[in-house]
């Protein structure tokens, strides 16, 4: 029964992580060239390494919840259970969307952000520097 269980855990935590994630890389993508003021590529690399730390730590984190809780004995007990562990990694995804939204935020508010509004300067090729 126990195996049974784990098994659905499993599938369930999964395909719910990657569906997440799929949508956030999706529709985030709009967010993150705004954010970016335009620049595409940069705004896809961040997408794609967001997604990649947001697999990394959900399929950590449903990994090691497998162990923690109860035993069911039967049937409505391992609903239960199934319920509760789903819960908790619906909840750990939310929680990590609000995490990532709030460091966009704070990095559109940041000196960093106002500075990708100015080009580099020039590096100087061994010219006079001005007023020299």
């Amino acid at each position: 029964m126990m195996t049974y269980t784990y098994l659905i855990y499993l599938a369930i935590s999964v395909a719910i992580t990657v569906w997440v994630g799929r949508s956030l890389n999706k529709n985030g993508r709009v967010f993150l060239v705004e954010t970016f003021t335009g620049r595409e590529a940069v705004a896809d690399s961040v997408n794609h390494l967001l997604l990649v730390g947001f697999y990394l730590v959900n399929l950590g984190f449903v990994s090691l919840a497998l162990r923690f809780g109860g035993r069911p004995d039967g049937i409505v007990e391992s609903i239960e259970y199934l319920s509760t562990k789903i819960g908790i990694v619906i909840l750990v995804l939310g929680a990590m969307h609000f995490f990532n939204m709030s460091m966009l935020i704070r990095f559109r508010k940041s000196r960093l952000f106002s500075a990708l509004d100015h080009p580099p300067a020039e590096p100087w090729k061994g010219k006079a520097l001005p007023g020299n």
